[in-house]
């Protein structure tokens, strides 16, 4: 589908276009602003069995098929146990120790494992942009999960040179600041995202995707009862209601919204877009949490935005950059034609 076509179509379609990346970034603002008063585990699971019941209650309204045979089952159980457990579990637990808009940044680096792992499993075309993406997101993530400490020691050249202990320091410091739980959070939610395509093959995109939500929360409910204390003594009304705006709003809507434009054709434009969700969350982390960034993290911080633009558009801008080089090669051809003297002019001179 033409994104210039569907406003006839969809009433407000920019604004419900931009919607789930907007929820998605104001999601993670309103779970750094409750986890204080809760524990991560058990947030996680709030986020996700509720919100999976209603994207499943959808799914039957719309009846979608539910799944059926083991094969179905089985994959819905790992997509469960990567994209659910894993991923909402990480980015419960690295909240607790970064922020709002810096977690979101290192999530949202997830195009970049998605394109590496499209092409190590299915051989899509990744390119000269697309590795020069690949190339930036890495410098990226480096300067927003390295320890400024390390990284400026590291520009002075004061980086100790006993490689055990530097390694024993830097595995630390890397686990305190909470960036690669984020990290590894954006990892299962690549891992997950590759394994959609499997799980299609077998279920219903949007009933597998309730089914996921269901299962990989049961355990973060478990997890939460057996190592974790207090999780509602100390939750007031706006609390809840935080909690319920990142259930409904930032899980349920916004991934029936994303499935419904990329079932429409929308993919490409949805890619572009993906950029957006950090965007959101740096701002609204700045103006309710008061979050600031070092200019370290902030250059960081646009590399990554630069990276996830040059992935997801790699092929647009490849195009653009054929079609400058065809014109660039004709133009010789034009100048040579322009520069033959008028034939008024040729005419004069072959009368003297």
């Amino acid at each position: 589908m033409n994104p210039t076509s569907a406003p006839s179509k969809l009433p407000f379609y920019s604004l419900l276009l931009i919607a789930p990346f907007f929820f998605w970034g104001t999601a993670m603002v309103a779970m750094k602003g409750v986890i204080p008063n809760t524990t991560p585990l058990f947030m996680a699971g709030v986020r996700l069995v509720p919100a999976g019941l209603l994207v499943l209650a959808t799914a039957m309204i719309a009846g979608k098929p539910q799944p059926k045979g083991w094969a179905a089952w089985l994959w819905i159980a790992l997509f469960a146990l990567v994209d659910g457990a894993l991923f909402q579990g990480f980015l419960a637990e690295g909240l607790v120790r970064t922020g709002a808009g810096l977690g979101s940044v290192m999530i949202d680096s997830q195009p970049i494992a998605v394109a590496l792992m499209a092409w190590l499993l299915f051989g899509e075309h990744i390119g000269l942009w697309g590795w020069l993406g690949l190339g930036v997101g890495i410098a990226g993530i480096s300067l927003l999960g390295l320890p400024d400490a390390w990284l400026i020691s590291l520009f002075q050249g004061k980086v100790p040179l006993d490689g055990a202990q530097l390694g024993t320091n830097l595995l630390i410091d890397l686990f305190q600041n909470g960036q690669w739980l984020m990290l590894l959070a954006s990892l299962s939610m690549a891992v997950g995202t590759v394994s959609m395509r499997y799980v299609s093959r077998h279920a219903d995109p949007v009933a597998a995707t309730g089914w996921h939500m269901i299962l990989g929360g049961l355990p973060l409910f478990a997890l939460s009862a057996f190592t974790e204390t207090n999780q509602v003594t100390n939750l007031d009304w706006s609390n809840w209601v935080a909690m319920g705006y990142s259930t409904i709003f930032g899980s349920a809507i916004a991934y029936g919204l994303f499935f419904y434009f990329a079932a429409s054709g929308s993919l490409t434009s949805l890619s572009s877009l993906t950029f957006l969700t950090p965007v959101f969350a740096l701002l609204f982390g700045s103006l309710f949490l008061g979050e600031m960034l070092s200019p370290i993290q902030w250059g960081g911080v646009g590399l990554t935005l630069i990276s996830i633009y040059l992935i997801n558009q790699r092929d647009v801008l490849a195009q653009k950059f054929q079609q400058i080089q065809s014109f660039s090669a004709t133009q010789p051809v034009q100048l040579a034609q322009s520069d033959e003297p008028p034939q008024e002019l040729a005419k004069l001179t072959s009368q003297d």
